[in-house]
This record gives structure tokens, C-alpha cells and sequence, in this order.
């Protein structure tokens, strides 16, 4: 047969898709990547999409689809779960995966405590670790600390030296002085695997207590502040003064890197402030006011004077 996968909207590698992949060529099937010109030629079709916001318009109503952009209940089965990833399917030489599955906390905003329930261990590193050319790993884990079996998982990346990215972050609200400690012996890496960087989130103002907490455990443990980055939603039940206060407070732990982010990408204050605070060189120069006002200018200057034919070329 002629399979056809269709990745609507992975930041990386789908692993779904790979083990997709890796399933249907055991079988002896044929394997692309799909074309929607090509739609007709193919005896079947997967979807997979990730996000709620992304583009589905593709998906049709002959294609097997799912991911927690469609729904939170379709899952693979288990033969094809516990597939190897095919990494060949997108050349991708590093390895991908999940140690736990499952959340301790059960934030409103987020799926995963109805998708997968409370946390609990699925694989080891070494279980993971199949591309054994590449020595940096990405893991997948929402709750990577929530794990039961977490000490053993970061024994096995230092045994094993490994280089490795938490993609989905740390929770740091209840981080202990010894799992900051273990994680300082970690070579932790971003998602590129050049830059030491580790990720944690400040998601309610309501967290700053325990935020503050957890960081000064880490910085302590000897993670320094250049080495940390902190994502930061605004517009989920906070109020701009709440956006405002909580980025000037991680500010006061030295060089620590902010990433705004959106829930509501429409909204104009949202929009301004994610793009104030992720443009560093801007945010150390000018107040948000400041640069609020300027964009709205700029704004109303393109609403009563818009860029004729010419211009609209200059700027494609």
C-alpha cells in the first residue's frame, strides 16, 4: 500500500508519525510524506495535528486523524506506540521521546491532566536513546520532576553523557533543593542542542511565592541566571499590571531570558506586549508605554495612508 503522513503543525519531529512510519514499512508498505496534490494516489492517510490554533483546513474526511489539536482521546495502538520512531522520515539524527506521561497539577488551560491522568514512568533514557550517533536527546515530558522513577532517569543522562533538552520545561513551583541539585549535574541544552539553556514557565500571578522559590533553589544549586530561560503567558485571567509586574520581577534575578507568549494571538495589548518583551533590544531601551504608543502610530499611520503596489514590493 501506498501510505501517505500528513505532520499539520510539529515544532519538531512528530513521534507519532515516526512510529507511524516505522510500523507501515515493517508491514512493506510505502511511506511519503503528503502531498495534497498527490491526495488521490495514496490507499491511506494519516493526520496528525498538535495545536488547536493551527491550520486543519487540510485534514479530510478519508484521512485517520488525531492529536491533541482534534481531540483528546485517539490514540495510537499500542503495536504502533511501541514502535521504534523512524527518524529517517524527516532525516532527523537525534532522539526523541517521553520518560513519564501524565501531570501532577491539572491547569485549566492545559490538556494534559485529562489526556493522560496523573504521572507515571513509560520509558527509560537508554529505551529512548536509539539514535546512538547523536548524543543530545530531546525529551517530551510535561512533568519531568513528577516522574516517580526521576532520579533514576537523571542518572542514566549523566552515565550515558548526554546532552539534553526538557522541550516542554520544568516545573519549577515545587522544585526541592535536591532535584536542583541533580539537575545542575545535567548538561541541559536548548532545542537547537548548541546553547546551555533550561526552560521553566510563570503562568499565574498567583505562583509568584513558589516561582521565587524554586529559581533561588536552582541559582543556588548553580545554575546560573544566563542559563535560564522563563516563558510567561499573559491573557489567560491576568490583567496587563499582572504581565508587567511579573516580567520586572524575574528581572531581578540578573540576566535571566523572558519569552512572552499570547494565549489570545488576536488581542492588540497581547500581541504589543509579546513582541515588546521578546524583542530584547527593545525592552531594555523603552518602557512599554512608550512603545505601545509607537506601534499604535504606526498602526493608524497604515490604516489612513496603506502602501500602494509599489511599496507592498519593497516589503515582499
Amino acid at each position: 500500500m501506498k501510505i501517505a503522513l500528513y505532520d499539520v503543525d510539529s515544532a519538531i519531529p512528530n513521534l507519532a508519525i515516526m512510529k507511524l512510519s516505522a510500523f507501515h514499512k515493517r508491514e512493506g508498505d510505502e511511506v511519503f510524506k503528503y502531498i495534497p496534490l498527490l491526495h488521490s494516489t495514496y490507499d491511506r492517510i494519516y493526520a496528525s495535528k498538535v495545536f488547536k490554533f493551527s491550520d486543519g483546513s487540510r485534514i479530510t474526511e478519508d484521512m485517520i486523524s488525531g492529536g491533541t489539536g482534534l481531540d483528546l482521546k485517539t490514540e495510537l495502538p499500542e503495536e504502533i506506540d511501541r514502535m521504534v520512531p523512524d527518524y529517517s522520515f524527516y532525516d532527523f539524527p537525534h532522539s526523541i521521546g517521553f520518560t513519564m506521561r501524565g501531570c501532577r497539577f491539572d491547569c485549566s488551560f492545559c490538556v494534559v491532566p485529562r489526556k493522560e491522568g496523573r504521572p507515571y514512568s513509560s520509558n527509560t533514557i537508554e529505551e529512548i536513546w536509539t539514535q546512538r550517533d547523536s548524543k543530545f536527546l530531546i525529551l517530551l515530558d510535561n512533568d519531568f520532576f513528577g516522574n516517580p522513577e526521576w532520579k533514576d532517569r537523571i542518572e542514566e543522562i549523566i552515565r550515558l553523557k548526554l546532552r539534553v533538552n526538557f522541550s516542554q520545561g520544568l516545573n519549577i513551583r515545587i522544585i526541592s533543593e535536591r532535584q536542583a541539585q541533580a539537575l545542575s549535574k545535567v548538561h541541559f541544552r536548548s532545542l537547537s542542542g548548541k546553547t546551555k539553556l533550561i526552560t521553566f514557565a510563570w503562568d499565574r500571578p498567583e505562583d509568584e511565592r513558589s516561582i521565587v522559590r524554586g529559581l533561588r533553589r536552582v541559582i543556588n544549586a548553580g545554575i546560573r541566571p544566563k542559563d535560564i530561560q522563563f516563558y510567561v503567558l499573559i491573557g489567560f485571567d491576568t490583567t496587563p499590571e499582572d504581565d508587567i509586574y511579573r516580567v520586572e520581577k524575574l528581572k531581578e534575578f540578573g540576566p535571566v531570558s523572558i519569552y512572552v507568549m499570547a494565549y489570545d494571538k488576536t488581542d492588540p495589548y497581547q500581541r504589543a506586549f509579546q513582541t515588546y518583551v521578546n524583542s530584547r533590544s527593545v525592552y531594555k531601551k523603552i518602557d512599554f508605554k512608550d512603545f505601545d504608543r509607537r506601534i499604535e502610530y504606526q498602526e493608524r499611520l497604515i490604516r489612513n495612508n496603506p502602501p500602494d503596489e509599489r511599496q507592498m514590493e519593497l516589503f515582499a
